[in-house]
């Protein structure tokens, strides 16, 4: 056997392959996880940015501060730029699954 482990970790795990249907805990972790995401952002899309770490911070306190999130925070803002760009303020509308 190699002792590459980069190689080790790309070959299929033999234990799994024995037709007994079975996965891996790693496997059903990541598949669980990635459904229990995907169920709550149902009929929604990402939209992010990258800034200086103090945005983040100063973002985080004024969530803190009014007892909100960020994701309400980016919505306030993003309607506010689509107000002032005379578009329809649809960012805080409720996602419907």
């Amino acid at each position: 056997m190699s002792n590459n482990k980069f190689a080790n970790a790309l070959k299929p795990d033999r234990r799994s392959s024995s037709g007994g249907g079975e996965s891996s805990p790693r496997t059903e972790r990541s598949t669980r996880a990635q459904s229990e995401r995907a169920a709550t952002r149902r009929n929604a899309k990402h939209i992010g940015g990258y800034f200086d770490p103090t945005v983040s911070k100063q973002l985080r306190q004024i969530a803190l501060e009014e007892d909100s999130s960020v994701q309400l925070l980016l919505g306030e803002a993003l309607d506010m730029l689509f107000q002032a760009r005379r578009k329809p303020t649809i960012a805080q509308r409720p996602v419907h699954s």
